[in-house]
C-alpha cells in the first residue's frame, strides 16, 4: 500500500457543521471561534494507541483509508494505475486462483487488521486459513481481522517503502507467516518467510520463481508479473495447485476442519 510521508499537515478546524475557520459557531456573543468536531481527525503523523485510532477511524468519512503502523498513523496518498493499482489486480488475480483450488483459505483486499495495540495494518493483500479449517485468526464483532494473516503481499514502489520497513517488522513481530513486497519502479519482488521469530529473504528456485512454504502450491513466477504477463502467473499458479503437495495440503485443511466441527458438537 501507497501512503504519504506520516507529517503533520495544517487542516482548518472544523465546527459542528463541518464548515472551516471563519464560521461562526452560532453563539450571539459575536465569536468566530470554530467549535472543534467531538472526534478528532486522523492525521500523519498522529502517535495514537490502538483504541484511540479505531475511534477515530470509525468517526472518518467514507472512503478515507488509513493505518496505524507502531503507533504512528499513515493516511493514504492517491494510487495511480501503472504503480499501484494495475499490479495490486495482477497480485489479487494471482491469490484468486489459488483460494478457488484451496478449500479452507480466504482471501482479502485492503482489509484492517488489528494486530496489537500499536498496529492497524490495513495490507493490500492478505490470505489466511480460516479458523474453522485450523486457522489462527478470526473476524471480530466489529469486523476487524484479528491476528496475524499466514500470508500478506503489498505493492509499493521502491525499497524505501514503510512496507519494507516499520510494517515489515509489525508483521515480523506478530507472526506473519510470510510477507511479500512487489516493488513496482525497483522491478523487484522480495518474499519474506518466518523463521525463528525473524524474517527470512528467500531465493527464487533455479526457474527464477518462488514457491511458499505456508501454502503449497502458491508459486509465483516473479518476472511475469512484473512485466503484466498475467497468462503466465495463472499458469504457474495453476501447475502449483496440481502438484501432490497442494493435495496434500487440502487433505490437511479437510481434517482439520472435521476435528473442530466434531469438538464443537
Amino acid at each position: 500500500m501507497t501512503l504519504t510521508t506520516p507529517t503533520r499537515p495544517v487542516r482548518p478546524a472544523r465546527n459542528r457543521a463541518g464548515s472551516t475557520n471563519g464560521s461562526t459557531n452560532g453563539s450571539t456573543n459575536g465569536s468566530t471561534r470554530p467549535v472543534p468536531p467531538s472526534v478528532p481527525p486522523l492525521e500523519n503523523g498522529d502517535r495514537l494507541t490502538g483504541e484511540e485510532f479505531d475511534r477515530r477511524y470509525k468517526a472518518s468519512p467514507p472512503g478515507f483509508w488509513a493505518e496505524l503502523i507502531e503507533g504512528v498513523v499513515y493516511v493514504a496518498s492517491p494510487l495511480f494505475e501503472p504503480g499501484h493499482g494495475s499490479p495490486h489486480l495482477d497480485l489479487a488475480g494471482w491469490l484468486v486462483a489459488y483460494r478457488a483450488a484451496t478449500p479452507g483459505v480466504i482471501g482479502s483486499d485492503n482489509t484492517s487488521v488489528r494486530l496489537d495495540e500499536r498496529n492497524r495494518p490495513q495490507p493490500d493483500l492478505y490470505l489466511r486459513i480460516l479458523e474453522s479449517h485450523g486457522g489462527r485468526t478470526r473476524i471480530a464483532a466489529d469486523g476487524y481481522t484479528e491476528g496475524a494473516p499466514d500470508l500478506i503481499a503489498e505493492v509499493a514502489a521502491t525499497s524505501a517503502a514503510y512496507d519494507l520497513h516499520a510494517k515489515l517488522e509489525a508483521y515480523r513481530r506478530n507472526g506473519v507467516r510470510e510477507s511479500l513486497v512487489l516493488r513496482t519502479y525497483d522491478g523487484a519482488t522480495d518474499w519474506f518467510a518466518l523463521r525463528g521469530g525473524r524474517f527470512v529473504r528467500l531465493r527464487p528456485g533455479r526457474d527464477g520463481g518462488f514457491r511458499s512454504r505456508v501454502f503449497p502450491g502458491l508459486w509465483l513466477d516473479p518476472a511475469a508479473l512484473l512485466r503484466g504477463d498475467v497468462a503466465t502467473v495463472l499458469r504457474v499458479v495453476q501447475a502449483g495447485v496440481a502438484t501432490r503437495e497442494h493435495a496434500a495440503f487440502e487433505e490437511k485443511l479437510q481434517m482439520a476442519a472435521e476435528r473442530i466441527a466434531r469438538r464443537r458438537g
